[in-house]
C-alpha cells in the first residue's frame, strides 16, 4: 500500500510525536543510569526490528546484511553514534537543549555536501547556517557563563547526533553514486546491535527494575523502532524539505511533553537560541519548497535517534 501525500504528512506528524516522547519517558526512570538506559533501549529496538523487518520485507531482508557492503556497516556505526549520544545527552542536559542542538541536522548535512561532495549551497542555506550558529552559540555561551558544566557537556554530546547524521548522509550518497543503494532500516538494526554491544560493559551491573524496563521497552519499540520504519515510508512520498520541516515538530512535541509530563521548564536561553535555530531551518526549507526543484544538498536521511 502506497501512502498518499496527505497521509504521509499526517503519518510524519505521528512519527515526530513518537520521537518526542524520549525526554518525558526518560525523566520518569527511577533507577537506570545513562549507559544502562541506552543499552536496554537499543536491545528492545533490536528485538522489535527482528520482528518487524521479516513481516514488512520478508526474510530476504536479512540477506542484505551480508550483501550490503562496507557502506551499510559504516551507516550502522553512524546510527550507533546517534543512538548512544542522544540517550546519554538526555541524562546530562535538558530535553530542550538536546532537541534544539539535534535540529541542526539538515544544515550540517548541507555543509557535509559542500565539503565532501562539492555541492554548491544556495545563499539561503548559508544564511540559515549563520543564524542557526548564532542561536546555538547563544545557548552554549549562556550555559557556560552560568556554570552549568553537566548541562553544557550534555548539549555538546548532543551535537554528535547531527554530526553523525551528516556523516551517514555522506556515506549513503557516496554509495548511491557507485550504484549501491543502502537500505536504511537494516542499517538502523545494525546500529541498534552495535549500540547494545558497546554499552553493555558500561551498563553492568543492571539497576533497572520492572518499572524502568517497561519504560525502556516503550522507548525501544514505540519511540525508535516503529517510527523509524514509518519515517522511511514517509520519506518515499514526501520531498526532502517537507520531511525536514515536519521533523522539526519533534522539538515542539519533545519540549512540550517534558514540560507538561515531567515539569521540565526550558531555560530562557534555550528558548531564545532555539527560536533562532528553528526559524532559520523553517526559512531554509520553505524557500527550498518554493523552488522549482530540490537540490541534492536538500536531501537528508530520516533522522531516527
Amino acid at each position: 500500500m502506497r501512502l498518499t501525500h496527505g497521509g504521509a504528512v499526517w503519518l510524519m506528524v505521528v512519527v515526530t510525536l513518537m520521537w518526542g516522547t524520549a525526554g518525558v519517558v526518560t525523566r520518569h526512570l527511577a533507577q537506570a543510569h545513562s549507559f544502562e538506559i541506552t543499552f536496554w533501549r537499543s536491545l528492545f529496538t533490536t528485538l522489535a526490528l527482528l520482528v518487524i523487518l521479516p513481516l514488512w520485507r520478508g526474510r530476504a531482508v536479512f540477506s542484505q546484511l551480508r550483501r550490503g557492503g562496507r557502506e551499510l556497516w559504516i551507516s550502522g556505526v553512524c546510527w550507533a553514534v546517534m543512538f548512544t549520544a542522544f540517550m546519554v545527552a538526555l541524562t546530562l542536559a535538558s530535553t530542550a537543549s538536546v532537541l534544539v542542538t539535534m535540529s541542526l541536522g539538515p544544515l550540517l548535512t548541507a555543509l557535509a555536501a559542500r565539503i565532501f561532495i562539492g555541492h554548491r549551497l544556495p545563499a539561503r542555506t548559508w544564511l540559515a547556517i549563520v543564524v542557526a550558529g548564532a542561536g546555538i552559540g547563544w545557548m552554549y555561551g549562556t550555559q557556560l557563563m552560568q556554570g552549568g558544566g553537566g548541562s553544557l557537556a550534555g548539549t555538546l554530546l548532543a551535537l554528535c547526533v547531527p554530526l553523525a547524521g551528516a556523516a551517514n548522509w555522506t556515506v549513503v550518497q557516496h554509495a548511491q553514486a557507485k550504484g549501491h543503494r543502502i537500505d536504511l532500516v537494516p542499517a538502523v538494526l545494525i546500529g541498534a546491535v552495535i549500540t547494545a554491544l558497546f554499552t553493555l560493559p558500561f551498563a553492568w551491573p543492571f539497576k533497572a527494575g520492572a518499572h524502568d524496563l517497561g519504560l525502556l521497552a516503550f522507548l525501544g519499540v514505540f519511540q525508535l523502532a516503529i517510527p523509524c520504519v514509518l519515517s522511511v515510508l514517509c520519506a518515499q512520498v514526501l520531498k526532502a524539505p517537507e520531511v525536514a520541516l515536519l521533523a522539526l515538530l519533534e522539538v515542539v512535541f519533545g519540549i512540550a511533553l517534558a514540560w507538561i509530563g515531567a515539569g521540565e521548564q526550558p531555560a530562557p536561553s534555550v528558548l531564545a537560541g532555539g527560536a533562532l535555530v528553528i526559524g532559520a531551518l523553517v526559512f531554509n526549507e520553505l524557500l527550498a519548497l518554493r523552488g522549482r526543484r530540490t537540490t541534492v544538498a536538500d536531501t537528508a536521511v530520516p533522522g531516527a535517534h
